[in-house]
């Protein structure tokens, strides 16, 4: 699944790069979209990976799996938000693993396929180094912040500032 994801990350920011910026502004609110309603979705999704820990594996889980991880890692080269989700509806729903084993290996796939990315990126991009650091330190701070509001809040209300906050980031990329 390694490699999979490492390929799919790479192929991802390939696309990233050779797309036109207008491929970017027209497919990322369909992929904010998808991740919120995958948000919203993730308890049915939670209770359908409870449910298949008791169930026998797939006898096809190897090539559909490692397909959809590399189509997974695609999406996060390219874009990123809710991949983490998608990886674990399609390894909750292919394999009978308990939930921490598949989050676990969540965390190294995603971690290969934003690490390939980014170092494909280091080599071919150009970007200011100020706006990374920026970014780069709210990204820590909102982290560490998020994480703390996040545990106090309960799911449905945590879900529901997801949902709004990402419809309104839908709604101002689609408005001049």
């Amino acid at each position: 699944l390694g490699g999979a994801a490492a390929l799919g990350g790479l192929v991802g920011a390939i696309l990233l790069i050779v797309l036109p910026g207008s491929a970017f502004d027209a497919v990322v609110p369909a992929l904010i979209v998808l991740a919120l309603v995958l948000v919203v979705l993730q308890p049915r999704l939670a209770r359908a990976v409870a449910a298949r820990r008791t169930a026998p594996a797939h006898p096809d889980a190897g090539p559909l799996l490692t397909a959809g991880i590399f189509v997974t890692g695609i999406y996060g080269g390219y874009f990123g938000a809710a991949q983490g989700v998608l990886m674990l509806a399609l390894m909750g729903t292919l394999l009978s693993e308990d939930l921490q084993r598949i989050n676990a290996t969540k965390n190294v796939l995603a971690l290969l396929v934003n690490g390939v990315a980014a170092v494909f990126f280091l080599f071919v991009a150009h970007f200011d180094w100020a706006a990374v650091v920026l970014i780069a330190a709210g990204s820590v701070l909102g982290g560490q912040i998020g994480a703390r509001v996040g545990r106090r809040l309960p799911p449905a209300a945590l879900r529901g500032l997801i949902v709004v906050v990402g419809l309104t980031a839908v709604v101002k990329l689609l408005l001049p």
